[in-house]
């Protein structure tokens, strides 16, 4: 149990960054446009707490960028160095919440707590989640500790690695699919049941310092893309990406991370090429093991890959970001993303003969 709060006054600092929370009617559709302030006037405030908002941007979080999610960052660096501030909350779409979520977990040093929550129906409406996940997530915010970034919703308590929107439209958005929630708040108190499993923190980045959502291009960030494995899939689009000046790949494999003879060849090229890639897999649950060659898991890490453990494709495409970010020698980036990637592995029965190895058994062998 990490709960702190001694029913002293907590002063919490509310971020606001747009989605469904702040979404109003626009005549053919909803967007964000609603301000930190109006969102906070529709929620309760828990018992001894006080709220400070800051108004930071307001996107649908599909159009959230990388200069976005950096100027987060660095504005929760700047509130923690307020040591009068309890704790944070942000506000934001659910679309891409559990890549931002994860951005700043990797970079989180902090103990007070930094909770993102959002919303599935919009601004206003006569049933909207968005008031009782707010609700939520301030009262999280005031009690807990120790436990890195947050996802609050649906009266759920998640640890932001692993943590993926796992239904579109349903209130309970969120779930990591490898693994139980953290914990649960209701009716005024938060029960956490586990304790988050988190690599060591990374130092904020150089690029957090100058990035700039209304001008993404001042400040060059490295490419990474995401590519699908499928059957009839093939090599072009791997080589595409590096040939458009990718500096990482997420692979999405099949099954336990597989692909294809042609694909490990093209791996083996980008990663020559000093491009990291990384290997995650369609299945929604479970981590990745080295069983089949073929242009199977083996072969792809004897490629040159590295096996993303139970993260999948967006977190994973972070986790490749944070390395490049922190580090511009391949080398170097790819010993960092070993890190990175080395995190909760939860091997499965099935996976665990035939001497196949998870994401952390090649990391060490590595």
């Amino acid at each position: 149990m990490k709960r702190t709060n001694d029913g002293g006054a907590r002063r919490i600092v509310v971020i606001s960054t747009g989605g469904t929370i702040a979404s109003r009617w626009q005549g053919t559709g909803y967007a964000a446009d609603a301000s930190g302030d109006d969102v906070l006037a529709t929620a309760p405030l828990p018992e001894g707490v006080t709220v400070e908002v800051v108004d930071l941007f307001n996107v649908n979080s599909s159009r959230m960028t990388a200069a976005h999610q950096l100027s987060l960052l660095r504005t929760v660096h700047e509130t923690l160095a307020d040591p009068g501030v309890d704790g944070i909350v942000i506000t934001h779409g659910t679309d891409t919440l559990e890549e931002t979520a994860f951005l700043l977990d990797l970079h989180h040093t902090d103990p007070r707590p930094v909770v993102l929550t959002g919303a599935q129906r919009p601004f206003g409406t006569g049933d909207g989640d968005g008031p009782g996940n707010l609700y939520d997530a301030l009262q999280v915010a005031s009690t807990v500790s120790g436990l890195g970034v947050l996802v609050v919703f649906d009266g759920r308590v998640h640890a932001a690695r692993g943590t993926v929107k796992t239904r579109t439209l349903a209130a309970d958005a969120f779930s990591d699919p490898s693994i139980e929630r953290l914990g649960r708040v209701g009716f005024s108190r938060v029960d956490i049941e586990r304790q988050p499993e988190r690599p060591t923190p990374l130092p904020l980045p150089a690029a957090a310092h100058t990035a700039d959502p209304a001008d993404p291009a001042a400040v060059p960030l490295p490419r990474v893309d995401i590519i699908t494995h499928h059957s009839d899939g093939d090599p072009f689009l791997l080589n595409a990406a590096v040939a458009a000046g990718s500096r990482g790949i997420v692979l999405v494999a099949t099954g336990a991370g597989n692909a294809t003879p042609e694909i490990a060849e093209a791996v083996a090229g980008a990663v020559a090429q000093g491009v990291l890639v990384a290997v995650t897999t369609r299945v929604p649950a479970g981590p990745l093991a080295e069983i089949y060659t073929g242009g199977g898991a083996v072969d792809l890490v004897a490629a040159g890959a590295l096996l993303t453990g139970t993260l999948r494709a967006a977190q994973a495409r972070i986790a490749l970001l944070a390395a490049l970010l922190a580090e511009s020698d391949p080398a170097r980036a790819t010993a960092l993303l070993r890190r990175v990637l080395d995190g909760p592995v939860r091997a499965e029965p099935a996976l665990a003969t035939g001497g196949s190895r998870s994401a952390s058994a090649v990391a060490a062998r590595a």
